[in-house]
């Protein structure tokens, strides 16, 4: 039906907030995943300043990073290649962009470059690990300092890096007269202690929103954190549509009935057909819904089902906007929204019958909109969230 992967995941994510009275953050964060090398590049870039200047500023360092890392092997030249690109504020004599480059592959081989940006944490086993940090000499710039490290990560490692928001919240409180700083670390350890599977996009929102709360009155500075999480994968398998042959429906719902990981069904009559496949029960919930989204239903081994087109158009619409999860969904859009933000390895089987009592035949709307809605949702998994996906048409 679809080949399953078997391979360790690598889980990135990050939250942030932009200094108060200001609409965009002076830290930008961006992510990509390099399919045919198995890499993750993931950098975090803190502006000078605030507001949008801080916003360029940063967006063009994140974006060099990006590249040049990408299309290089070895990430020392590329961080010397943005070194000697970044301009240099006459009056304070320091880059106009701070900051973090991770460069890391399945095979579990971090490489690490820092600018500026607090030093990055590497978590392991409830503790933090130190790592050797190597000075980088420039040619150019003799004053200005890049720190190299390079290290294996093991299964259930994580990377947690931020801005500078992060370590001087709460600067001038009783408590943190200096900022956080160090604090952050036995704030991590509690959180992970209490969970030890978090996520990373959970971790990092955590994270944040402590900082905000020490600030007081709204962050006094653009506040971001970006995790790296290396652990087995979390894998999801959207349904959405029965099989152009109905020869193949048995096969269908065997496979679902058998996946190792989350189960979703977007559909009636898909669901319909999986049920009497395997003989089970659908009950509809009345009360897990919300205005222009149908209601979910339960049916035994399914972690979700759902109506299909018009839900699904939600999801996607949920992740072109750059919305949040919500803690508890309360509606079967959000519902999967998170489910999909919280998989690293997302699956979509999308039949191609066209369904008889609500179209013509001749004229396959509801295929070219249920193809396209899964289009838009992948495509948001892969460069947003970069998620690993993998879709068959049946």
């Amino acid at each position: 039906m679809i080949n399953l992967q078997d391979k360790n995941v690598i889980e990135v994510d990050h939250f942030q907030t932009a200094k108060r009275q200001q609409f965009v953050s002076g830290d930008i964060f961006l992510s990509q995943r390099l399919k045919d090398e198995d890499r993750v590049i993931s950098v975090l870039a803190d502006g000078l300043g605030s507001g949008v200047k801080a916003s360029v500023l940063a967006t063009l360092t994140a974006t060099m990073a990006l590249k040049y890392t990408a299309s290089s092997k070895d990430i020392r030249s590329s961080a010397e290649i943005i070194m000697n690109t970044l301009p240099v504020c006459s009056v304070r004599k320091i880059s106009y962009s701070t900051f973090t480059v991770v460069d890391i592959d399945l095979s579990g081989r971090a490489r690490i470059i820092e600018h500026g940006n607090p030093p990055f944490i590497f978590w392991r086993d409830g503790r933090e690990i130190m790592v050797a940090k190597q000075d980088l000499a420039l040619k150019k710039w003799s004053d200005r300092v890049i720190q190299y490290s390079e290290f294996d990560v093991q299964l259930g490692d994580r990377l947690i890096f931020f801005s500078d928001g992060i370590s001087q919240a709460g600067m001038g409180n009783v408590d943190t007269p200096l900022g956080w700083g160090e604090g952050v670390k036995p704030f991590i350890e509690r959180i992970i202690a209490a969970d030890g599977n978090i996520s990373a996009h959970m971790l990092a929102r955590r994270i944040v929103r402590r900082a905000v709360q020490m600030d007081g009155r709204g962050a006094l500075d653009d506040i971001t954190c970006s995790v790296i999480y290396y652990r087995q994968p979390r894998q999801l398998l959207l349904v959405t549509g029965p099989p152009f042959a109905r020869e193949r429906d048995a096969e269908l719902a065997r496979f679902i009935d058998t996946f190792p990981g989350k189960r979703v069904i977007s559909g009636g009559t898909t669901a319909n057909i999986i049920a009497r496949h395997l003989d089970r029960e659908i009950d509809t919930d009345m009360d897990f819904r919300a205005p222009g989204v149908p209601p979910g239903a339960t049916m035994e081994g399914m972690d979700l089902i759902t109506e299909g087109t018009l839900t699904l158009n939600r999801v996607a619409g949920l992740l072109e906007s750059g919305a949040l999860p919500e803690d508890e969904p309360k509606d079967p859009a959000s519902a999967l929204f998170s489910m999909l933000l919280d998989s690293d390895i997302v699956y979509c089987i999308v039949g191609t019958r066209i369904n008889e009592a609500h179209q013509d035949p001749n004229i396959p709307v509801e295929l070219d909109l249920r193809r396209n809605i899964i289009r838009r949702i992948i495509d948001q998994l892969e460069k947003q969230h970069c998620k690993e996906t993998f879709v068959k048409f049946i």
